[in-house]
């Protein structure tokens, strides 16, 4: 196998990793939403979700500080992300009637400037959670 055939192999694995991961967050998400149901407040959902990773043995950091760097300079701004999934998939929680065109820009840009290349944005105000859940990939 040459070294390209190799190298696709592996990130084909590595992308098959990134959608189990998500499969998996998102049956976590599935869950909470089932025993908490809609109209609650983001940090309700997101506790309720770092608990129930935790019970799946994923490890989660909440309210990621994101720098903001502007040709190689730190300018001193920080957003926060609402969870880090297995320091790989960002999660950004969302308790809103719609998901807006606002909310996939801001997942577009937490993950360029994390260097990250999946997200999920999951709306817990929906009567059914498979319809507020949006995957971004960059």
């Amino acid at each position: 196998m040459s070294v390209l055939e190799e190298e696709k192999c592996n990130h084909r694995g590595t992308e098959a990793q990134r959608y189990y991961l998500s499969e998996r967050v998102i049956g976590a998400a599935m869950s909470v939403h089932r025993e908490l149901g809609p109209g609650l407040l983001e940090g309700v959902y997101e506790l309720a979700v770092v608990h129930e990773l935790g019970l799946i043995g994923l490890r989660v950091a909440r309210q990621v500080e994101v720098p903001v760097i502007d040709k190689g300079v730190d300018l001193g701004a920080k957003y926060r992300i609402d969870l880090l999934v297995e320091g790989e998939l960002l999660l950004e929680l969302k308790s809103v009637s719609a998901l807006e065109p606002v909310h996939t820009a801001q997942m577009l840009t937490y993950l360029r400037l994390l260097s990250l290349r999946t997200g999920l944005l999951i709306n817990f105000n929906v009567s059914q959670l498979r319809s507020g859940i949006k995957r971004i990939a960059l």
